[in-house]
């Protein structure tokens, strides 16, 4: 474990960026970034950019999303927002100082999980970004960890048949597969798809039925390298991760009142299940 504690106003500021953003937004921006840092990164700058600032301490979604996320369930908590579920909304239009210091202050939680867990065989952000969202439920929802009652609605209605999440899984899988292949993970190949998947968001901010589907391009990227570098093995690590990310949202976020992001669920848990084979 090695904590930076210098970097804890960081975090708090990232949080309460997320906060005042909104978590999609401050997710979007992170998507922004990842690209700017592949594209340096192919440029031969190196991979810093995207370790320091598109996952680092002020935009790292275990910080900025987070921070969101709980902010958007504190709100909801202290009657100022219609429900935690709702992580679309910029919540400084709220004009609710305290709203921003929770989101600050889960962003400096997100900093110390992601810190304790950097070890861990699996991706710390998105599990971070998990167990952030478990505390957030417990201290501010009233639904429970586990809904009781189940509607198979999932979070997305043209995003939860398992034909059309496989047909999304496979497709974009094999796409976030092939850029992996021509740019090689030492320029950034390997988040290119999550990058691009994550600004993609724009569009579904703006009413647009876009695929979520970060959590198709990152495993497709991760199973793509296990195997070989086999596109058609990303391809099956697309689809497990729109599988997986759906059954998530059924358990956990469906019928919650704060947001469990399936996303990152299927994220932690196939990069767990993928390292065993490597």
């Amino acid at each position: 474990m090695n904590i930076d504690w210098s970097l804890l106003p960081v975090a708090f500021a990232g949080g309460a960026l997320g906060a005042a953003l909104g978590a999609n937004v401050a997710f979007i921006f992170t998507g922004f970034l990842v690209m700017i840092g592949v594209a340096i990164a192919a440029g031969g700058g190196g991979r810093d950019f995207i370790g320091n600032v598109a996952f680092g301490p002020l935009f790292g979604p275990h910080i900025s999303f987070a921070g969101g996320v709980a902010a958007a369930a504190f709100a909801a908590k202290r009657g100022k927002h219609e429900t935690g579920r709702d992580i679309g909304k910029g919540l400084a239009g709220l004009n609710a100082p305290d709203v921003l210091l929770a989101g600050g202050a889960f962003g400096v939680v997100g900093f110390l999980i992601q810190s304790l867990l950097a070890a861990a065989p699996t991706d710390s952000i998105a599990l971070t970004v998990f167990l952030s969202a478990v505390i957030v439920r417990l201290v501010f929802g009233s639904s429970g960890l586990f809904p009781k009652a189940h509607t198979g609605g999932g979070w997305l209605p043209y995003q939860r048949d398992w034909p059309q999440l496989i047909a999304l899984g496979a497709t974009l899988g094999l796409g976030s597969a092939w850029l992996l292949k021509m740019l090689g993970a030492d320029r950034g190949g390997d988040v290119l798809g999550f990058g691009v998947a994550a600004a993609s968001l724009t569009f579904l901010q703006s009413g647009t039925s876009v695929p979520v589907w970060h959590h198709i391009a990152l495993p497709a990227a991760i199973a793509s390298t296990t195997f070989g570098g086999n596109i058609y093995a990303g391809a099956a690590g697309g689809a497990a991760g729109a599988i997986v990310g759906e059954i998530y949202s059924r358990v956990f976020h469906a019928n919650g009142d704060t947001h469990i992001d399936p996303p990152a669920c299927a994220i932690f848990t196939l990069t767990a299940a993928f390292k065993l084979f490597q």
